[in-house]
């Protein structure tokens, strides 16, 4: 994100949508200062952990983090949306590392038969909310990349940049709108 965003002064607002424990908000507003952060979790377990993990990192002040469904609760625009949806098979679960499988919620896994569920629903909506020149940042599973991307263009989004993991393996994608990639390129 700092190499896509490096004018750190220009982002205002941070969306983490699946926030868990805020990891992801919390670290781009530590990146970020001039930004304000939002972070959203379906478990108001997980949004009062986040909560407590901003203030043991002196950022309370600067986001707020709510119980809901993805942008249900949410108006406005964000500079930045960050998610890492639940995006395992229904089928795949049974594979999962038991680290991973025995200790996560189920629904912060699953993404439906195909994986792609929550993509679906949150691309369905995001263009409201990420702001014209913003960008959106999603983690994506293995061999998730084309799906993911298809599905993004189809809800008038362009792919600015994937990035892979240490194993070389693409693990995030990052959009932007369309028509933003038009003015920069004109």
């Amino acid at each position: 994100m700092l190499s896509l965003r490096p004018k750190r002064e220009e982002i205002r607002s941070v969306l983490d949508l699946g926030t868990g424990t805020g990891c992801l908000l919390l670290a781009a507003l530590s990146e970020y200062q001039e930004a304000f952060g939002v972070g959203v979790d379906l478990s108001p377990a997980a949004a009062a952990l986040a909560c407590e993990n901003a203030s043991r990192n002196a950022l309370a002040e600067r986001c707020a983090f709510l119980a809901g469904n993805w942008f249900s609760a949410l108006r406005g625009q964000f500079d930045v949306i960050l998610s890492n949806p639940p995006y395992i098979r229904a089928t795949d679960l049974d594979g999962l590392m038991p680290e991973v499988r025995d200790h996560e919620p189920e629904r912060a896994l699953i993404g439906g038969e195909d994986g792609l569920d929550d993509y679906r629903r949150l691309l369905a909506q995001a263009k409201a909310h990420l702001a014209p020149q913003g960008i959106m940042i999603f983690e994506i599973g293995r061999g998730q990349e084309p799906d993911v991307r298809a599905l993004a263009e189809e809800a008038g989004f362009t792919l600015r940049e994937a990035r892979a993991d240490l194993a070389g393996i693409v693990r995030a994608l990052c959009f932007e709108h369309a028509s933003a990639r038009l003015c920069v390129q004109s």
